[in-house]
C-alpha cells in the first residue's frame, strides 16, 4: 500500500506540474489513455498470475524434516486475497545454482549408465556451482542480490572448515542457509530456490535469450562432460545455451570471481529487458517450462509476490554486490578459497540487509575520501595522458589512493561510477565530484578497489569542463 499511496502522489504531482501546458484539453485525453493503458496492462497482469496462483502445484521437490523446515521463518511474506501479490516485509532468499554430474548422486540415472563423458544432470544435489542471498525490501523499495563465491572458506556445522558449496551435500538447502546466516552476522532467510544448470538455460531461452556485451573471447573444451564454450568478444544476443557458456567459463585469471562477475552483467540485462508486466503476465508458461527444474520451499503466490515487487522497483534500486574477501595464497592452504573479509562483511550486512554484527562498532556515515580505494577504467581507448584533469580533479576533492586499472572492455556511452563494496554513498559522492557518470552498486569493478570508476565516451566531452579551473 506504500508503493501505491507514493505512486499516486506522484502522479499527482506531475498532473500539476504540467498544468500550464498548452491545449490542456489535449494533454487531459492524453493521460486518460495513457491511464487506461496502464490499467489494461495491470489488469491483464494480474489475470494471468491469479490464473497461476490458483490453479500451480506448489514447486518443492525436497521434502523438509521439522528440524529443516525450521531454518527458515514461516511467516508470510505476502496479502492474501486480492493483495496475494504485495510483499508484505522484506524478505530473504537463498538461491542456488546446482551443476550435477551423475558421480554427485547416490542413483544416477540409467540412462547415463555407460557413456563416455558425464551429462548434466536434472539433480538438486551435489555442489552449489552459483549462491546469491537476495533481499526484496518493499520498506526501502529495493532490491539487493549478494553474490558468495562458492570457495569461500567458512565453517559448516558438523563438518568443519570447508568451502561453502560443499553444504549442499553435507546436508541440503538446510544446512546451506544455517552456514549462510552465520558466514554473514546471523541474517535470517526466509525462503530458498535451488534451480538446476539444465532449467536455467530453458529459461533463458523462454525469457527470449539475452543480449549481452561478452567481455573477451572465450574457448575451453572439458570432453569428460561435453562442456564446450566457444563466445567471441563483443555486444550479442544469446540463447540458453551460449548465455550458460558465458556464466560458466571460469578458465581465467580470475577464476570464479570473474565468473560471479560476468553472471551479475548477465543478471543486468535479464532486468533491463524482461522485467516488466509484460513478462510477468507470461509467468504460466515460463513456471510450466522450468518446474522440474526448480526446488523450492516457496508457494506460487509468494513467487508471483516477489516478482510483481520486481516489476514496480526501479532498476537503480536494483544493488548487486559479491562478498568481500581475497584470494588465499599457495602459502596459505593446499587448495585454493576465497578468504572471507569479516570487517567488510559487518559493513555491508549493516547497509543492505539491515544486520548489525554482535561486535560491530558503529560505521560512520560518511567514508573520508582520503581513506578510499578508486580505480580508474577507461574503455574509450584514449591515451593514459587524458585521463589527467579526472586524477586531478578527484585529489583536489581529498582523493588520494587513485589508481589507472587495465580498461574496462565494454564500450561505455556513460561513465560508470562502480560501488564495488556496496558503498553507494561514497560512489555518489564521487559521482558529484566530477559531475557526470551513472552509480551502479554492483561487484563488476576493479576486485581491489572500493570504488571503480569506468570511463565511457560522455568523458571526452566533459574533460574540457574539468581542464578550465585547472588552467587558471
Amino acid at each position: 500500500m506504500t508503493i501505491q499511496r507514493t505512486s499516486a502522489q506522484k502522479n499527482q504531482s506531475a498532473s500539476r506540474s504540467n498544468s500550464n501546458i498548452k491545449n490542456p484539453k489535449s494533454g487531459r485525453w492524453l493521460y486518460f489513455w495513457l491511464g487506461m493503458g496502464g490499467i489494461a496492462i495491470v489488469s491483464a497482469t494480474a489475470g494471468a498470475l491469479l490464473a497461476v496462483s490458483l490453479t500451480s502445484t506448489p514447486l518443492m521437490h525436497t521434502e523438509l524434516s521439522p528440524d529443516e523446515a525450521a531454518v527458515f521463518d514461516s511467516d508470510r511474506i505476502a496479502g492474501g486475497g486480492l493483495q496475494f501479490s504485495q510483499l508484505t516485509r522484506p524478505v530473504n532468499v537463498l538461491l542456488l545454482g546446482m551443476s550435477v554430474l551423475p558421480p554427485d548422486v547416490k542413483n544416477p540415472p540409467a540412462e547415463t549408465k555407460g557413456l563416455r563423458y558425464q551429462p548434466e544432470i536434472n539433480s538438486f544435489d551435489g555442489l552449489s556451482d552459483v549462491m546469491l542471498l537476495v533481499r526484496f525490501d518493499p520498506e526501502k523499495k529495493k532490491i539487493v542480490s549478494l553474490s558468495i563465491p562458492r570457495d569461500t572458506r567458512t565453517e559448516i556445522e558438523g563438518h568443519g572448515m570447508k568451502k561453502i558449496n560443499a553444504a549442499n551435500v553435507d546436508g541440503g538447502p538446510a544446512l546451506t542457509a544455517k552456514t549462510v546466516s552465520h558466514l554473514l552476522d546471523g541474517v535470517g532467510i526466509d525462503r530458498y530456490v535451488r534451480i538446476n544448470v539444465l532449467g536455467m538455460a530453458k529459461l533463458i531461452d523462454a525469457l527470449g535469450g539475452v543480449t549481452v556485451y561478452v567481455p573477451k573471447d572465450m574457448k575451453y573444451q572439458d570432453d569428460s562432460q561435453h562442456l564446450y564454450i566457444n563466445l567471441k568478444a563483443g555486444q550479442q544476443h544469446l540463447n540458453g545455451d551460449q548465455a550458460l557458456q558465458l556464466l560458466r567459463f571460469r578458465h581465467d585469471a580470475l577464476g570464479d570471481i570473474g565468473r560471479i562477475q560476468r553472471q551479475q552483467m548477465v543478471m543486468r540485462a535479464l532486468i533491463d529487458q524482461t522485467l516488466n508486466p509484460g513478462t510477468v503476465a507470461q509467468l504460466p508458461k515460463i513456471l510450466d517450462v522450468v518446474k522440474d527444474h526448480i526446488d523450492t520451499n516457496m508457494t506460487v503466490e509468494e513467487l508471483v509476490a516477489l516478482l510483481g515487487f520486481g516489476v514496480q522497483t526501479s532498476h537503480s534500486n536494483m544493488h548487486m554486490l559479491m562478498l568481500p574477501g581475497r584470494f588465499s595464497s599457495k602459502r596459505e592452504f593446499n587448495t585454493s578459497y576465497w578468504l572471507p573479509d569479516k570487517q567488510h562483511i559487518n559493513a555491508m550486512m549493516a547497509q543492505h540487509f539491515n544486520v548489525q554484527a554482535a561486535d560491530q562498532a558503529n560505521q560512520p556515515e560518511v567514508t573520508n575520501p582520503a581513506s578510499l580505494r578508486v580505480a580508474i577504467q577507461d574503455s574509450t581507448g584514449s591515451r593514459r595522458s587524458t585521463l589527467r584533469p579526472l586524477i586531478l580533479t578527484l585529489e583536489k576533492a581529498g582523493y588520494r589512493n587513485i589508481y589507472v586499472d587495465k580498461h574496462s572492455a565494454e564500450p561505455l556511452a556513460v561513465t560508470h561510477i562502480v560501488a564495488q563494496q556496496g558503498d553507494g554513498s561514497s560512489a555518489e559522492s564521487i559521482r558529484s565530484t566530477i559531475g557526470f557518470g551513472e552509480v551502479r552498486v554492483e561487484s563488476t569493478g576493479n576486485l581491489a578497489s572500493d570504488i571503480s570508476i569506468q570511463v565511457g565516451k560522455d568523458w571526452l566531452q566533459q574533460r574540457g569542463v574539468l581542464q578550465q579551473p585547472l588552467r587558471r
